[in-house]
Formats: C-alpha cells, sequence, structure tokens
C-alpha cells in the first residue's frame, strides 16, 4: 500500500540472487507506477524503466533528449509502489564519467536495483536503428569503471550495454562485452542480436551474463523466455510492449467516441472500477484510515 514493503537494499539483493539462480529474470516495462504495480501482481520477477518510453511519454523522440533528473524522478516513482527490483535505462550515463559516477549514486538514492549504461556516442539511437555511433571501446570502459566505483551498495548490478552488433560485427561486439566485463560490469547487455545462433555465440563467448532486449519491430528475432534461458541469457526485457499495447488501445477508442459520440461499445475492453480499486487496494487504505480516525464524539 503506497510504498514497497521492501526496502532498497532488500530489492537489489532480491535481484542478485535471482541472477544466481538457473530461472531467467522477465522484467517488463511499466510505463507508469501503476503497470510496475500490475507486473508484480502477475507474478514477474522484475520492471523494466525504459529510456525510449520516458523519452515518447513526454513526447520526445529517443534520441538522449531527457535528463538525468527527469529519468530518476520516473524511475522512483515506478521503485516506490513495487516489491520487484527496478532496472533503469540510463543511456549514455548523463555525461561524462564524473556524471556517470552521479548517475548511479542519484539511482541507488532513489532506490533502483540495477541500470545499464551505452556504448554509444551521445545523442544516441535507438538500438535498433541504422545509423547508429559507438564511442571507442576504452571510453565506454571507463564509463564502466566509474559506474562501479561509485555504486555505494554492492548488490546494485552495474549492466554494461553495448550496440556494436550492427558496427563492428558479432566478434567486435563480443571483444568489447569482454572488456567491459573485466572492467566489472555485472551483466552485459547485448543489443540487436539477430537469432538464436547469435546468442548461442555470444554466451559461449562472452565471461558474464547476458541481458536479452525483446523488444518489437526491431532486428532481434523474438524469443521466448523459455529459448533465452536455455541460450544463456540471465534478464529479458520487454521495454516498450505496455506502452505500444496501451496507445493502440487509445488511439482506437478515441478513434470510436470521434465516430460515434460515446465509448459505450468499447465497456468490454475496458479495466473496470473494481479491478482498479482492487490493484490500487483501496480497502486497505480505508482500513488505515479507519484506524487511525477512530474516535467518536
Amino acid at each position: 500500500m503506497m510504498f514497497s514493503g521492501l526496502s532498497s537494499a532488500e530489492k537489489r539483493a532480491r535481484l542478485r540472487a535471482d541472477l544466481d539462480s538457473e530461472t531467467i529474470v522477465q522484467a517488463p516495462g511499466a510505463f507508469s507506477p501503476l503497470v510496475a504495480m500490475e507486473i508484480e501482481r502477475l507474478g514477474f520477477e522484475a520492471v523494466y524503466v525504459s529510456g525510449a518510453v520516458i523519452s515518447a511519454d513526454l513526447g520526445l523522440p529517443d534520441v538522449g533528449l531527457t535528463t538525468l533528473s527527469e529519468v530518476a524522478n520516473r524511475a522512483e516513482q515506478i521503485a516506490r509502489v513495487t516489491d520487484l527490483p527496478t532496472i533503469v535505462d540510463c543511456d549514455t550515463g548523463f555525461g561524462e564519467p564524473m556524471s556517470v559516477a552521479r548517475t548511479v549514486r542519484t539511482m541507488e538514492e532513489r532506490g533502483i536495483a540495477a541500470l545499464h549504461l551505452e556504448d554509444q556516442v551521445n545523442p544516441k539511437r535507438c538500438g535498433h536503428l541504422d545509423g547508429k555511433s559507438i564511442v571507442p571501446a576504452d571510453e565506454m570502459v571507463r564509463r564502466v569503471k566509474s559506474a562501479v566505483d561509485a555504486r555505494r551498495d554492492p548488490n546494485t548490478v552495474i549492466i554494461a550495454r553495448t550496440d556494436a552488433r550492427a558496427i563492428e560485427g558479432l566478434a567486435g561486439m563480443i571483444e568489447r562485452a569482454n572488456l567491459y566485463a573485466k572492467a566489472g560490469a555485472d551483466v552485459i547487455f547485448a543489443e540487436a542480436l539477430h537469432d538464436a545462433g547469435e546468442w548461442q555465440k555470444a554466451n559461449a563467448e562472452i565471461a558474464a551474463p547476458l541481458l536479452a532486449n525483446m523488444t518489437e519491430f526491431g532486428k532481434s528475432a523474438l524469443l521466448s523466455a523459455g529459448e533465452l534461458q536455455a541460450l544463456g541469457a540471465r534478464i529479458v526485457i520487454y521495454p516498450v510492449t505496455t506502452l505500444r499495447v496501451a496507445m493502440k488501445a487509445a488511439s482506437g477508442v478515441l478513434s470510436e467516441i470521434q465516430e460515434t459520440g460515446t465509448q459505450q461499445a468499447l465497456l468490454d475492453r475496458m479495466q473496470t472500477r473494481e479491478e482498479l480499486y482492487d490493484l490500487l487496494q483501496y480497502s486497505r487504505y480505508n482500513t488505515f484510515d479507519h484506524s487511525i480516525f477512530n474516535f467518536e464524539l
């Protein structure tokens, strides 16, 4: 109710334990705290906060226009309402290595369990678009080292994302990933691998656990969590899925209202008032309220 029942440290420890288990961590993207509550209710292991989703929700393209404070504020709002560990997309770290260190400290203070940094040049581009540029490997190594050195909680998971597959090929991506792992990255986010064969090779040759990005309409085949687990992935994210479905539904209902003047025909496709109140735990708020204001005149 209102806040998570677990401390930030407990959530980070939970994610660490999950990474050490044999079961892949599924982390659907949440574009709001309410969506994060539904992710927890359905039994997933973690929540993901996508930089692309935050940008889109602000009416901006995913080209590095969001600020540290904007991302941290939304991430904190989401982490606050769930006992699940929250994984946050921190783009290129919002600046040079010293800024990366500040980003890590800020995210820890906001209750985040894990964050990822990428090796793109700023301004970055969506990882599944062409025309990306990446920084020299040693520059990304400095980003990773800054992040690792800055964390106060050793259970904070530092994830290094590499976009090198599209630029330097699979072999170049694997070489970079191992440099990032050696610098202290706990997990490697191998962006835009094409198929199961590439996942198998990456798992065999990268000296760190892997994160898989199952985003729609991109360059990666949409493999199931079971398939990815068998191929060695330890985390799978679905970053924009809930937003895409929600926006398609919103567009549909708005078109219906525009055409017919009423939403009556769409009631069976809506979350009911009772379902919303159940998710928000209205009854617990009433119990709390009555326990405080329990006097009678």
